[in-house]
């Protein structure tokens, strides 16, 4: 299977976006449960060079943020003191992969003067930090969530398309059932009726199997139409003859024929998974706080005032649009039509 340049590169950026939120420990400066509640939505860090008497510095630094005297919920940069940004520095313990334990930062500054990259939130939160632990869940929610459906559909299209008769016509219509379905209104009613106080991490387990399964009959009919085809060729007739089981053709001669199919599929619902858990966790439904993900980040744009005065709080819902186009031109290039042309 000869892939294109294009679509490498592609591959290759998603891999590093997915890379930065799982060291997303690592490249926060604080943990996402730290308040300061004197610097409620503050704005973005200033990054400086220079300091108030004009001398440049090589290492960066930032200011410490007051309160601004003729207004309020407003801020100032009080450059007397500058506060140098150092590397590899000790803060806040985390766990790497779910179990290396360490509190190595990649960057941070000396207290009381704080670095918030994409600004704070309404309890003082460091955005930034929510930002990436926000990307692990919303983003691995769309990555297993797309195994579950895809091994589902996989399993149930494969025995449509090769032994065909009744369980061709089980699973079908059972595939239209569910490609009929309004799934974003089938999921907030499903999640509707089950209890809104679930542990972080029941919540999390909950959205990957509701999104997981209701998503496995597109899959399940492009398998089919491909196994359909493939069990008719001159090659698995005679080795079905020789004694081949239908394990063995299977495994053989109709599994590759699918690989194609769950790649592009793969990356058409990545996207379309992350979308929803942003959904669900944006309408209350979905893990709530204080666990970080993007779609709860989101929600706080639910209130006008927070809509028309700060900016960066819609900076968690603009990432999504470059991984969105990413997902979409992947599944483009890995099209089997687009990879004959390009060979």
């Amino acid at each position: 299977m000869k892939i294109s340049r294009k679509a490498m590169l592609l591959a290759i950026a998603l891999l590093g976006l997915h890379l930065i939120v799982l060291f997303a420990g690592f490249l926060a400066p604080y943990d996402t449960a730290r308040q300061n509640r004197e610097l409620p939505f503050a704005p973005p860090s200033h990054i400086h060079f220079v300091d108030a008497q004009g001398k440049v510095h090589f290492r960066p630094f930032v200011c410490m943020m007051v309160d601004r005297p003729d207004a309020f919920g407003e801020y100032l940069e009080d450059c007397h003191r500058s506060f140098p940004v150092y590397f590899l520095v000790r803060g806040a313990p985390y766990e790497l992969f779910g179990f290396l334990k360490t509190d190595l930062h990649l960057f941070g500054v000396d207290a009381p003067a704080g670095i918030f990259l994409m600004g704070t939130d309404a309890y003082g939160r460091d955005v930034f930090s929510r930002f990436l632990y926000g990307g692990q869940l919303s983003l691995f929610t769309g990555l297993v969530a797309t195994v579950l459906s895809l091994a589902l559909g996989m399993l149930l299209g494969v025995l449509a398309g090769y032994y065909g008769g009744w369980c061709d016509a089980a699973v079908m219509r059972g595939a239209e059932l569910f490609l009929a379905l309004p799934w974003l209104y089938f999921l907030i009613a499903v999640r509707a009726f089950l209890p809104l106080s679930l542990g972080a991490k029941d919540a999390f387990l909950l959205l990957i199997a509701l999104i997981g399964l209701v998503g496995w009959a597109r899959p399940a009919r492009l398998i089919r139409g491909v196994v359909l085809g493939s069990r008719e060729r001159h090659y698995v007739l005679a080795a079905r003859l020789f004694g081949g089981s239908d394990l063995y053709l299977m495994r053989r001669h109709i599994l590759p024929d699918i690989y194609n199919i769950l790649l592009t599929q793969a990356a058409l619902l990545i996207p379309q998974y992350v979308l929803a858990e942003v959904t669900l966790s944006f309408l209350g439904l979905g893990v709530g706080e204080p666990t970080p993900s993007w779609g709860s980040m989101l929600s706080t744009l639910q209130q006008y005032s927070v809509l028309v005065s700060y900016w960066w709080m819609f900076l968690p819902g603009l990432v999504l649009v470059p991984v969105f186009c990413g997902y979409v031109l992947l599944a483009s290039e890995l099209q089997p039509g687009r990879r004959a042309a390009v060979a």
